[in-house]
């Protein structure tokens, strides 16, 4: 039996970062407490992803690059810009990464608690599996941009990353935005091609829009799953030294990631949102094309600042170890938001279908891209508040406990297997 890693293990210091054996999940023990970063920083990525989903849902009227309307007035416009700049292609990344952090930190506990490697294995593959059985539901049932099969057949892909050493992450990182870059030179051709960026949100019918959304989500989920490969690496690289856990050890790591990443987003992101926003608006595809590819490329370093943002913040609130600070009422609901992230996320597609599908609310048809950033806005706003009642009442997302039970439950019909002769059963 291989050992994972030592509970008591603690990362080597800044300045030698030695690599890490092949053999290692972790760099450091489980901590005492839950860390207030991670939470922090997914239940922020949910007001991103609920503004990058709304428009979408928007039907009766051609669309530019990301999706938004190109007969939209001035606030639409401004609301579009800004979202090209700092969400779209921004929370995916940031989704991502802590995707990847919270598979090493799952790992961690399972080692802490004497699980070997292939133990570990088996229960991120199950969880894997079950989040692409999530997925599925979530697009037969409300929203063909589903996320959570994306992640779980990219999770089943790079288990094995867990145990690669940090050169090996870091290098295949790297190589993979190349290959990325390369990727997403395909979909500005399409669009500028077709003349929109079709959703399929107008069927008039619950039935009818099973096909079209279920059609739509087994392409676009593997395509996906090509986009963020490299943010996920370099959250697995992170998780390692436990950036977001000990930020007040990794400030300036964090700083410079933080400023350089989102600085690096927003240049990039500028040419795409300046077309999207209807300001250049004698663009060809000679220069469209790099834009887009740009933009794409550039919210790796947006995904990746704004989790070290995250972290920066969680340390001046006072909760990271060594500090004796508290965080406020808006933190502990946003981290009691980030805690139950799956059932948010759903509620809020629930949310999404029951206003702007033409056979409930009909907003979709109704509302430009202003307004639809403003319901996604009040969505994410009762989510966090339902999320904090939930912790008030002590308990947890309905979506996290159904995940947690069946990704567990061959674990403990083993182990009743094992101890059932040695119990008379």
């Amino acid at each position: 039996m291989s050992r994972l890693s030592d509970p008591t293990d603690r990362p080597a210091p800044p300045r030698t970062r030695p690599d890490r054996a092949a053999g290692d999940v972790r760099g450091s023990g489980a901590p005492a407490a839950r860390s207030l970063a991670p939470d922090l920083a997914r239940g922020t990525m949910l007001l991103l992803i609920a503004l990058a989903h709304a428009h979408m849902y928007l039907y009766g009227h051609e669309t530019l690059f990301r999706g938004y309307r190109i007969d939209g007035g001035t606030v639409d416009r401004v609301v579009a810009g800004l979202q090209v700049l700092l969400v779209d292609g921004r929370a995916l990344p940031m989704f991502a990464a802590l995707f990847g952090y919270g598979m090493v930190r799952l790992a961690d506990r399972r080692a802490a608690s004497g699980a070997d490697w292939p133990q570990v294995r088996g229960l991120l593959r199950r969880r894997n599996r079950w989040l692409i059985v999530f997925g599925f539901v979530h697009a037969l049932l409300l929203f063909f941009g589903d996320i959570l099969a994306t992640y779980g057949l990219l999770g089943l892909v790079l288990v094995g990353m867990l145990r690669a050493r940090d050169r090996t992450l870091l290098l295949v990182a790297g190589l993979w935005t190349l290959v990325f870059a390369a990727i997403a030179v395909v979909p500005p051709f399409g669009i500028i091609e077709s003349g929109s960026t079709p959703y399929p949100t107008s069927a008039e019918s619950p039935l009818a829009a099973i096909g079209p959304r279920v059609g739509t989500w087994a392409v676009l989920a593997p395509m996906l799953a090509l986009d963020v490969v490299t943010p996920m690496l370099l959250g697995i690289w992170a998780a390692r030294r436990r950036l977001l856990d000990e930020p007040g050890r990794h400030r300036r790591l964090l700083t410079r990631v933080a400023l350089g990443g989102i600085g690096l987003a927003v240049l990039g992101g500028t040419p795409l949102a300046l077309i999207d926003a209807r300001i250049w608006t004698d663009w060809s595809a000679a220069t469209a094309v790099p834009a887009y590819v740009l933009h794409s490329v550039t919210g790796i370093g947006a995904g990746l600042g704004y989790a070290a943002l995250a972290g920066l913040v969680a340390y001046r609130l006072g909760t990271a170890p060594g500090r004796s600070g508290t965080p406020g009422r808006v933190a502990t609901a946003l981290a009691a938001c980030g805690q139950r992230s799956l059932t948010c996320y759903l509620l809020q597609s629930v949310a999404f279908v029951a206003l702007f599908s033409p056979w409930a609310g009909g907003l979709g048809g109704r509302l430009g891209d202003a307004g639809a950033s403003a319901v996604a806005l009040g969505i994410w706003l009762g989510t966090v508040l339902l999320a904090e009642l939930m912790r008030r009442s002590g308990r947890r997302g309905p979506a996290e406990v159904l995940l947690r039970r069946l990704s567990y439950r061959q674990t403990s019909l083993a182990v009743a297997g094992q101890t059932g002769p040695a119990t008379g059963r």
